[in-house]
């Protein structure tokens, strides 16, 4: 099968120098997604982890929505935080509340000694078509 790179329009650049997304197979691949304004993307970030997973999720939710895809389609995520003993529980507070129990997928939490931009947490996954 060919691999899709999905350069999606009306959203800003990935930082990388990557696609939004790659699918081959029918699965789904999400470059890394951070708490940037994806309508405002050199706006600073929100204060705070719970903030900025927030966004981190809503900037994924967007991908998804124009990949026609959503958190039901979910199989594995990888989450990134500079800060790991301290914005632990939070992080997992706030990504409890959005995503739901049936649709959340195998999950690895790592902790980094930094993001792009200076943000607090970074977000991939993949995903089933």
């Amino acid at each position: 099968m060919p691999i899709i790179r999905h350069v999606i329009p009306g959203f800003p650049p990935s930082a990388s120098p990557s696609p939004h997304a790659t699918e081959t197979d029918g699965f789904v691949y999400l470059t890394g997604q951070f708490p940037r304004d994806l309508d405002a993307p050199d706006s600073p970030f929100p204060e705070g982890i719970e903030a900025q997973t927030e966004a981190t999720l809503r900037n994924m939710a967007r991908v998804l929505e124009a990949l026609d895809l959503g958190w039901a389609n979910l199989v594995s995520m990888r989450v990134f935080l500079t800060a790991f003993e301290r914005d632990y529980d939070a992080m997992n507070a706030v990504y409890g509340r959005i995503i739901p129990v049936e649709c959340r997928p195998v999950r690895t939490c790592v902790g980094v000694t930094a993001l792009v931009r200076g943000a607090l947490i970074e977000m991939d996954c993949v995903l089933k078509r």
